[in-house]
């Protein structure tokens, strides 16, 4: 028994032995193939580990300014503070939940923007951590997805769940997981090493102040200033000024601005200057280059190229003759509406241009709409200045200008030709007449006094009867309505005037279709086609400048940004007035019709009674009234237009001119729509003819000022010279 355990004892140290060794072996292997891979591949493997990449982005910079004429600011910049979150190359919404939760209790965050999927997200996020809820919802076929499945395009798991989920049963969110979901949702929306917004607006120096001493526990977070759009006059021509979309490139232009180097998260212009002058506002990107290392952290980051404010633009627009148009038009339309409520019960709308016909700059573009009020509402009126130049109207004698300078060229009438004012009947179709019997007047008179009659002559010529004879059919040649169209398009009606404001806003006007022979004596006297205020302002500019269509233009000049103060800096580009045609008349015929333009305001013709001796400046120009319908648009309980049911009868007043009348240094054109009509041909209330007058009466008012201020501050600056000369 002792000899036994003996010898059992002999062969433990043994085994203990070979195992040791075996072990030994082991590791001498595992030493032996680390020194390889240390002698073979230690370079390798050591530059792997050391490998970085650079990478490039691009900081958004504020856009450039927009002054007036006379250098006042109209659109700036203002500063806010920003909380922002630029994501690494690599990242995933887990991270972008942890960093949310964090940031939560330390700013508010408006949750509107806070969407249906958004919720859902969150819900399968969370729950990812507890799987119950998850399996609950898929089968165990359901929670796999196969290459098979893949190629077929069916949906995947997460799909599925997503449909699963009932906002009523498992969306049912605090107010404060909410906040957390929205700012997860703006961390998710981040491009790589992008810096995006979280919050910019509303942002508190308190939250502010908090966010930077977390820093350290947001990765990725930073608070920096961010800016947004300014006007310092309020409301006062922001149509036309046009929007920046702060949420980004919009998505129907994504490769147009993509293509240009744009970030999909950077503001753009969506409508007006801002979208007409983007290349030329947006300005030049800061560029920052970030060294990132293997593992996909930035471990450096150099600003390469310096980011500058976009260029400033200078307006040709008076802000201040703005203003006071603005009031103008809002005072007459209250005053004709009110006064007149029955007769004017169509009437909501006035639009009126003034420009410079030699340039083609524009001063001021008016639009106000005249919104009565329902339920006990109050009356307020609604900015329609961009009406001036996409919706159109029959002008009526407006355009009795053209129509004269068109028979003189293609000679149908001579100067001073006299024609008998008295009803006209063609066959067919019934009588017309001016709006009394003038008897026998000459070319000037047509003008003064707004002949229908005589301008139907013309027309009748122009179509090919020469020898007119009552109740007989009207001879024409074919084209002729054409040839006519063609003239008025010298001037700018019915063609686009090519106002420097983003594609497709401006409108050709209107041309009425399948015109009869009767319907060209409708065109001389602006009854048949329409046309915008911008187009009548062209229009008459053009006869004002002696027969040059000039481009109106709202942008004069771009200039450098100046960073150390208010003013404008140097001129980058200057915009030289652009001649579009010159009409093919001649200057003789020319002047004859602003000699009749001269009789319409200065003697005795349709605008003397506003004008006349009471004005101690010059004005010349045309009245127009053009008869039309209003349409009663019958609907359904739901608001749908279903039919039309009674029409009535609205005039449509407008006023063209310029002043002064020998020099011109100032355009305009006045429409006031849906009129209302008593008995005669005189409206209750002109307000086309009281808002032309207010309008010229401003206009000159201002210029009297300047001119004053200036020769004061002139005055004092010499003062000022004289007394250092004797000191």
């Amino acid at each position: 028994m002792g000899k036994k355990n003996k010898k059992k004892k002999s062969h433990l140290p043994f085994r203990l032995n070979v195992l040791f060794f075996i072990i030994f072996l082991m590791f001498s292997g595992v030493v032996l193939k680390l020194g390889m891979v240390q002698i073979l591949h230690g370079a390798e493997a050591q530059e792997e580990i050391n490998r970085t990449t650079n990478d490039t982005t691009k900081k958004p910079v504020p856009r450039g300014k927009m002054y007036d004429r006379y250098g006042n600011v109209i659109v700036d910049n203002s500063p806010l503070y920003a909380i922002t979150y630029t994501p690494p190359k690599s990242t995933n919404q887990g991270k972008h939940l942890e960093i949310a939760k964090k940031l939560a209790p330390m700013i508010e965050k408006d949750t509107k923007k806070v969407t249906l999927r958004d919720k859902k997200d969150y819900w399968i996020l969370v729950n990812n951590e507890d799987n119950q809820a998850i399996k609950e919802r898929l089968s165990v076929e359901e929670q796999t997805y196969t290459e098979e499945e893949q190629e077929t395009g069916a949906d995947t798991p997460y799909e599925i769940l997503l449909d699963r989920i009932d906002p009523e049963q498992d969306l049912q969110f605090s107010d404060q997981e909410l906040e957390i979901i929205a700012i997860k949702r703006e961390l998710d929306s981040a491009y790589s090493l992008s810096p995006h917004i979280v919050k910019n607006e509303g942002v508190t120096l308190e939250e502010y102040a908090t966010v930077a001493e977390n820093l350290d526990k947001l990765p990725g977070i930073n608070v920096s200033t961010d800016w947004q759009r300014e006007y310092p006059y309020g409301d006062t021509f922001r149509n036309y000024l046009g929007s920046v979309n702060m949420s980004g490139v919009p998505k129907d232009q994504k490769d147009y601005f993509m293509s240009r180097g744009y970030s999909l998260n950077d503001r753009v212009g969506t409508s007006g200057l801002e979208e007409r002058y983007e290349m030329v506002l947006k300005g030049q990107k800061e560029k920052i280059e970030h060294t990132v290392n293997s593992d996909q952290e930035v471990i450096n980051s150099e600003v390469i190229q310096e980011g500058t404010r976009g260029n400033d633009l200078k307006l040709t627009v008076d802000l201040e003759l703005q203003k006071r148009l603005d009031e103008i038009v809002q005072k007459h339309l209250k005053e004709a509406v009110t006064r007149f409520p029955v007769q004017n019960q169509h009437m909501s709308e006035a639009m009126v241009v003034m420009m410079e016909p030699n340039t083609g700059e524009v001063l001021a573009v008016s639009g106000q709409k005249y919104n009565r009020g329902e339920d006990g509402e109050e009356p307020y009126f609604q900015d329609f200045s961009l009406g001036a130049i996409t919706q159109q109207y029959p002008p009526g004698s407006a355009v009795k200008g053209a129509t004269l300078l068109a028979g003189y060229d293609f000679g149908v009438v001579r100067y001073g030709e006299r024609m008998l004012d008295t009803p006209i009947k063609i066959k067919g179709t019934e009588e017309k007449a001016s709006y009394r019997n003038m008897g026998m007047i000459n070319d000037y008179q047509a003008l003064q006094l707004s002949s229908n009659v005589y301008m139907f002559r013309i027309a009748m010529k122009m179509a090919g009867d020469d020898h007119y004879v009552r109740n007989d059919p009207l001879e024409t040649v074919p084209g002729r309505f054409q040839v006519m169209r063609d003239y008025f398009s010298q001037f700018g009606l019915g063609v686009k005037t090519g106002i420097d404001m983003p594609a497709g806003t401006e409108s050709y006007g209107y041309q009425g279709q399948d015109p009869v022979t009767s319907d060209m004596l409708n065109l001389s006297i602006g009854q048949y086609d329409s046309y915008t205020t911008m187009q009548l302002a062209q229009y008459v500019s053009t006869i004002a400048n002696d027969g040059y269509r000039i481009q109106p233009r709202l942008v004069s000049e771009v200039h450098e940004p100046d960073v150390q103060s208010e003013e404008l800096g140097p001129v980058i580009e200057s915009y030289s007035p652009n001649v579009l045609n010159k009409i093919s008349m001649t200057q003789e015929s020319i002047n004859r019709v602003k000699r009749g333009f001269e009789l319409v305001f200065q003697s005795d013709g349709t605008a003397y009674s506003n004008f006349g001796e009471e004005v101690d400046y010059s004005v010349a120009g045309k009245t127009g009234t053009a008869q039309a319908k209003v349409y009663e648009i019958i609907r359904d309980e739901y608001g749908n237009p279903i039919g039309v049911g009674n029409t009535t009868d609205v005039e449509n007043l407008t006023l063209v001119g310029y002043s002064p009348s020998e020099d011109p240094e100032v355009a305009f054109a006045v429409v006031v729509p849906n009129t209302g009509i008593i008995s005669g041909y005189t409206p209750q209330y002109p307000i086309n003819k009281h808002i032309g007058r207010d309008a010229m009466d401003a206009y000159y008012d201002l210029k009297e000022n300047r001119a004053e201020a200036m020769e004061d501050k002139e005055q004092s600056e010499e003062e000022t010279q004289d007394e250092s000369t004797d000191q």
